[in-house]
């Protein structure tokens, strides 16, 4: 029985893998755009961007996700594909969105924590604002970061088991599925190990790259 178990969370583990990495490839991006959008001068996209991410970090992911999903076709806006697909599809819209925006914040913070007269100094040299943010911001941004992305990310990792809300198949998913089955609950709990080896690695990951990149003191 062991075997057969492991076999199908396996399964499941892929597709928990799938929309983890399909929500960092989309949310990265998006986030530090979001970052700008909060930090422009032009107000009507300040605005827009700061009452995004205050309504999209002040309510429950599950909840967006079921709202992500469902709302089109009450309002007869049929935009997900049917079976499978459009469930992974609209569970990785969701996430993508919720993430970015706590990204945003995160790159927010990073991007004003490095002092204004690095920036001035660039401007001296006759360089381009791209430029200086490339040459004298970004580097420091990513040094300042890392620690409370990567939290965000290991938190990800978890978060992928609220796409059963609308039955997407994943991890916690085929766990559950036993339970319907065989009636046995083992194999449910037994999903913690796929996510404690996951982040494990994330954690080993994260460190490496923590002092990799330790040359700012």
């Amino acid at each position: 029985m062991f075997l057969p178990v492991t076999l199908q969370l396996l399964a499941g583990f892929w597709e928990s893998l799938k929309i983890f990495v399909l929500t960092l490839v989309f949310s990265l991006p998006l986030g530090l755009i979001i970052a700008f959008g909060t930090m422009t001068k032009f107000t009507p996209v300040r605005w827009l961007c700061n009452a995004l991410v205050w309504v999209v970090r002040g309510t429950p992911l599950m909840l967006q996700l079921i709202g992500f999903f469902y709302i089109p076709g009450i309002l007869g806006l049929h935009i997900w594909p049917g079976g499978d697909p459009g469930r992974m599809m609209a569970t990785v819209v969701a996430f993508s969105l919720n993430y970015a925006c706590y990204f945003a914040v995160i790159y927010q913070g990073g991007i004003e924590g490095v002092p204004k007269g690095q920036q001035e100094a660039g401007q001296v040299l006759g360089m381009t604002k791209w430029q200086i943010f490339k040459e004298v911001t970004l580097l420091q941004m990513i040094k300042r970061i890392l620690p409370p992305m990567s939290n965000e990310i290991i938190t990800l990792v978890k978060d992928t088991s609220l796409a059963r809300m609308i039955s997407a198949y994943e991890l916690t998913q085929a766990g559950f599925a036993f339970m319907k089955s065989a009636g046995i609950t083992w194999p449910l709990f037994y999903t913690g190990v796929f996510y404690l080896l996951f982040n494990g690695l994330l954690t080993i990951l994260f460190g490496w790259l923590e002092r990799k990149l330790n040359y700012f003191r």
